[in-house]
């Protein structure tokens, strides 16, 4: 490990510590606790001088009853040390892993849409659950451990030093030694608690997807593929861990047998040149000394806890370190008119690949329904989400109501937007509450409820068990595809936005529930500005205007009737379109 990266663990590990300011109170009390658990260990040393000079001097009777009390008074003063200081660090330490977790979770609703596309939902669920609990060794335990046996190393030596610091110089001189075997160890804890840190991710990874394609897996006979993706991370995981363990096992017994040796030859110096004559000093002197190896193996233990904190924490900081949304925006208003306009404006993913739009210019007039049809592949759920800025644009400009999308502030932006995904998200709350989501919680009941019925929701809603209270399960999954849209729709209809964008949003339909939320958008679109995107081009004839993409870019607009008589792309499409429909009706 070179010296940057050594910088960069001690750094990350105070950068940990450094969330203890908000409890510095409670955390020096456990301090204190601390220090009076290491107080009684020289003193148990001590006890054994007066113990063996009461025996060598016949005073048995005077001591008799002082020896037994002092040994209670170690053992109370002990017990109270290690209580007030286990029980006001845990509360520090679970302050910080609960303040970690909040801070984590909090961020992720304000990264960039870019964050979530790089990195896939195990690593982040990982890092919110695995990865703390590591940070929890690091902060909890690994720090008891180091300040009640530093503090009792400390004293101990202290202690020796006081009776006989020549003899006790042995002890500095292992300090070298020590500090290598530690160092190497480190390095190599540090790298494999990286390690197991990504092969949690990929196992978590591997169950949620299993988990939420349960009906692909079962369908397409996946179970045994699935068994080999899990057996082949979850071996990987095995072995990492492995390594860990031998690493700490190997290392462990190297340091206590450094420290044995070192023991080994206080003894014989002391038994060389130490006055033994008082025999109750030399007990004292060894007795203090063989204290020493428990406190440095447990010492040495740590180390490993220590490492794979500061692993989990390098992956939780390079996460908080992240450059959220940017919401540089100040324009704020509470509801726009609903002119949209893009001019000259392209957009790339990443500066690695090419544009996925280029050169995209579209004015849509308040009150406007334009639809957006092309192959798939040509941009337009893309173009759908510059507007509400799931992305940033770096090229040209998204204008509503002539103010760039850009000036405006990020909640007032979405206020004025309503979308409808074709990937419907649902949470596992009541079929109420997943229509009156977010800043639409407060809404009274009756509003819902027309919103469920301008959605045609209503008619299988009134069929649960409590109805609009009827809990759902996660992300729906008690409802069908077409309920789970229509929900959606009532949602996007409840928000009451001045721009609605449906991408796909009646993809999951039948015929008889297409006919009848196409009836409701009709009356609901009236006076919102309205952007369509559709595969199926019967759904879109009756829009103000229709716009063609291809690679990227706007080939053709117009309506319906100037597309087919311009006979291009959309005518292609359209008769391409309706002739597997005719073939499709033929074998019916």
């Amino acid at each position: 490990m070179t010296l940057v990266n050594k910088m960069a663990g001690v750094d990350i590990y105070f950068r940990l510590l450094g969330y203890i300011k908000p409890y510095w109170l409670i955390f020096v009390i456990s301090i204190l606790g601390f220090m009076l658990f290491a107080a009684s260990q020289p003193g148990l040393a001590q006890l054994m001088e007066y113990l063996v000079g009461a025996i060598e001097t016949n005073s048995r009777s005077e001591d008799r009853y002082l020896i037994p009390l002092w040994l209670m008074g170690i053992f109370f003063v002990r017990g109270l040390g290690s209580f007030i200081g286990n029980y006001f660090l845990s509360r520090v330490s679970m302050g910080i892993i609960h303040t970690l977790r909040i801070e984590l979770f909090n961020d992720l609703t304000r990264l960039p849409g870019r964050y979530f596309d790089s990195n896939n939902s195990g690593d982040l669920i990982s890092r919110i659950t695995f990865n703390v609990t590591q940070v929890t060794g690091a902060a909890t335990e690994a720090l008891k451990v180091i300040i009640r046996e530093g503090f009792t190393v400390v004293g101990l030596l202290i202690y020796l030093f006081w009776k006989d610091w020549h003899l006790s110089l042995v002890f500095l001189a292992i300090a070298p030694l020590i500090g290598g075997v530690v160092a190497v160890a480190s390095k190599r804890f540090r790298k494999l608690s990286n390690k197991i840190q990504l092969s949690m991710g990929n196992m978590t990874h591997v169950c949620s997807e299993m988990i939420h394609g349960y009906r692909v897996m079962r369908s397409f006979g996946g179970e045994n593929y699935e068994k080999q993706r899990f057996l082949e991370v979850s071996k990987s995981n095995f072995r990492q861990s492995m390594k860990m363990v031998t690493t700490s096992a190997v290392s462990t017994p190297i340091l206590q047998w450094i420290v044995a040796s070192a023991l080994g030859l206080l003894m014989f110096l002391a038994l060389t040149f130490m006055d033994t004559d008082n025999s109750g000093a030399f007990i004292a002197y060894i007795t203090a000394a063989a204290l020493i190896p428990k406190s440095l193996r447990q010492l040495s233990e740590v180390n490993a806890k220590i490492q794979r904190g500061i692993a989990a924490a390098e992956s939780i900081f390079e996460q908080l370190d992240q450059t959220p949304e940017q919401d540089l925006g100040t324009f704020e208003t509470p509801r726009v008119k609903g002119r949209l306009e893009f001019r000259e404006m392209s957009f790339a993913y990443n500066d690695r690949e090419g544009n996925v739009l280029t050169d995209i210019n579209l004015v849509v007039e308040p009150g406007q329904t334009v639809a957006l049809v092309g192959r798939s592949g040509s941009g337009k759920s893309t173009l759908m989400s510059l507007i509400p800025r799931f992305y940033q644009h770096s090229v040209g400009h998204i204008l509503i109501d002539g103010t760039d999308i850009l000036d405006y502030s990020l909640a007032s932006l979405r206020r004025q937007i309503a979308l409808v995904n074709q990937d419907i998200v649902l949470f596992n709350d009541t079929v109420a509450g997943n229509i009156a989501y977010g800043d639409l919680a407060d809404t009274q009941r009756d509003l819902v409820q027309q919103a469920a019925e301008m959605a045609h929701a209503m008619e299988f809603i009134e069929q649960l068990p409590e109805g609009l209270d009827t809990l759902i399960g996660e992300d729906g999954i008690r409802l069908s595809g077409g309920q789970r849209q229509r929900l959606a729709i009532a949602r996007a209809l409840l928000k009451d936005a001045p721009i609605l964008i449906l991408d796909e949003a009646m993809s999951a339909l039948d015929t008889v529930s297409e006919r009848k939320i196409q009836a409701a958008l009709d009356e609901v679109i009236k006076g919102r500005t309205t952007l369509v995107v559709a595969h199926r081009l019967s759904t879109i004839e009756s829009a103000d205007k229709i716009v063609v993409m291809d690679c990227g870019r706007i080939v053709e607009e117009g309506t319906h009737a100037e597309l087919l008589a311009l006979g291009g792309h959309y005518a292609k499409l359209h008769s391409m379109q309706f002739k597997d429909e005719d073939e499709t009706n033929e074998y019916r």
